[in-house]
């Protein structure tokens, strides 16, 4: 007899729950992933297309920014959320090349999904691809080229590069200008390595006007109005005070009362409060202060007293805005009416408040070398506006992580080819099945130049085929001119990148495809309550026909 015969089968999982194992829930993820590289494929390089993105409210948003597509998507697929999470971690660290990473990673999982056809175990493969990983950051350290923030032409051609493909192209020069100034105004040397916090360059939109209207203040825009309609509209040689406490009395505090028996204590109690308020304007003019922004509340009788001393004020100023205030102008924020002194106050040469696309804002500017500026972003429309704001933070990142590293690529898929030969001939030094993994990384990487070629409408295989026969020549910055389809210098050309932006793009792509690999079991579980439904949808089992 059977000694199992009779046994109850062991129910492990709620009902409901679905389960793949092995090489099923292999291809399941692999599948998944590269279906979302494939959505954002065709947005790469200068004739990479947009999409458009329209949510449950109808909100629409035009965009060809890796990042921006894949959040605004909302994936479900656990798998394919590896994707999103690998051009999310590339939007934070270094701001580009989004596109190129979640691309990367689905390139490498797709010939990673043709080796395990092979029966090639996942563990051989994530080996083979760890090593050929690390000798695709060590090509790209050795390829690369210096950069420093007094090389503005270099600079420009970085910023420039990152807005390409982009709705901002077409003032693309004037933006890259603009971005480079922002950047060599706020960056910070010591000990010979330049520094960029890009929090410390703010940015502002408006519709209205064209691409061109856009502009940099060497200060800081606020978008607030002047408290008081008899306040002045310009101040220039302005003494500004920071304040983050609220020109106002304090209100009582739990359940407790004043009581008051009689009118002449009232109007007593009221000439009390004025009094207190008319101090604090008192403290305020003795400093010498003609500008102040109040991180909290200005009282009415505040305002009035403020307006007949001649000091233009705006209250609630978010504190972001008043920490680059304060490094903008080189005022220190008080928190406290009565420490308020003369050498609190900053300087700005001019402050006025303008109307800009139907709302009064408040312009901090001329500010001796300020550490925080503001980029004015002006557009026809709201989505050209919100897609020039993203080809500028791109940018700005982009020069960012070139300074901290001092170094640049050559774009057009130049670096991606000198990696591939590098990588394809470290793997002619390994025996056995590692070796297939490498070149199948080294084939991936070359992801890049062909989706350029595609996206260009030109032939994706002469391209390819005429880049090696370059880079076998140590034409190490032969790319691919997609403009007129020819190979050719891209250093003389302009198009470089920083070396960051590849570096991370490598890493974060390879990392999560060996994290699909290691995957071989999913288990999804079902909703409590609800009966499982069969495949292809019907009815729960047990259920009543419909009549």
């Amino acid at each position: 007899m059977n000694g199992n015969s009779g046994m109850q089968p062991i129910i492990i999982l709620p009902e409901g729950a679905v389960r793949s194992k092995g090489r099923d829930a292999l291809k399941a993820n692999i599948a998944a992933a590269k279906a979302v590289a494939d959505t954002v494929r065709t947005t790469l390089g200068p004739k990479g297309m947009d999409k458009m993105l329209v949510d449950s409210l109808g909100d629409v948003v035009i965009t060809n920014d890796g990042a921006t597509i894949l959040d605004e998507m909302q994936i479900e697929n656990p798998a394919a959320k590896m994707m999103v999470e690998v051009a999310k971690t590339q939007d934070k660290i270094v701001g580009d090349g989004t596109t190129t990473a979640a691309v990367l990673g689905g390139e490498l999982l797709k010939k990673a999904g043709d080796l395990l056809d092979d029966d090639i175990h996942p563990t051989v493969i994530s080996k083979g691809f760890r090593i050929a990983k690390e000798k695709a950051l060590d090509t790209l350290n050795r390829i690369a080229a210096d950069v420093s923030i007094k090389d503005t032409r270099t600079l420009e051609q970085i910023a420039n590069t990152a807005m390409t493909g982009k709705s901002a192209e077409r003032a693309s020069k004037e933006l890259a200008v603009l971005a480079v100034k922002a950047i060599t105004g706020v960056a910070e040397t010591a000990d010979g390595k330049t520094d960029v916090d890009t929090d410390n360059i703010k940015i502002e939109k408006k519709e209205g006007g064209s691409m061109s209207d856009t502009k940099l203040i060497e200060g800081i825009l606020i978008d607030k109005e002047k408290v008081h309609s008899s306040m002045p509209s310009k101040i220039k040689e302005a003494k500004v005070a920071l304040l983050e406490s609220a020109l106002e009395i304090k209100e009582l505090e739990g359940d407790a009362k004043i009581s008051i028996e009689s009118p002449e204590k009232l109007q007593a109690f009221l000439d009390s409060q004025e009094k207190s308020l008319r101090d604090m304007v008192e403290k305020v003019k003795a400093s010498g202060a003609t500008a102040l922004f109040c991180q909290k509340g200005i009282d009415d009788v505040a305002q009035h007293y403020l307006a007949k001393a001649g000091i233009l004020a705006a209250r609630r100023v978010k504190k972001s805005d008043m920490e680059k205030l304060a490094k903008a102008t080189g005022a220190s924020v008080t928190s406290n009416i009565k420490d308020l002194t003369e050498s609190d106050l900053g300087y700005a040469g001019s402050v006025y408040e303008k109307k800009i696309a139907g709302d009064d804002m408040i312009f901090v500017e001329k500010c001796k070398s300020p550490k925080a500026v503001t980029i004015l972003i002006r557009g026809g429309t709201e989505h050209i506006v919100d897609e020039v704001e993203r080809a500028m933070e791109d940018a700005i990142k982009g020069l960012a992580s070139a300074l901290e590293l001092g170094k640049i690529v050559a774009g057009g898929g130049a670096s991606e080819i000198e990696v591939s030969k590098a990588v394809r001939n470290h793997a002619e030094s390994f025996k056995g099945r590692e070796q297939l993994a490498i070149s199948a990384f080294a084939n991936a990487i070359e992801v890049i130049p062909r989706a350029l070629a595609e996206n260009a409408g030109l032939d994706p295989i002469d391209k390819l085929a005429a880049l090696r026969s370059h880079h076998e020549k140590k034409e190490i910055v032969a790319g691919l001119n997609v403009f007129t389809g020819t190979i050719e210098n891209m250093q003389e050309n302009g198009v470089v990148e920083p070396l960051k932006i590849k570096l991370q793009a490598i890493k974060s792509a390879s990392e999560a495809a060996e994290m699909i690999l290691r995957i071989d079991d999913m288990i999804s579980s079902g909703k409590s309550g609800a009966p499982p439904m069969p495949p292809g949808g019907g009815m729960p089992p047990g259920m009543p026909p419909m009549m």
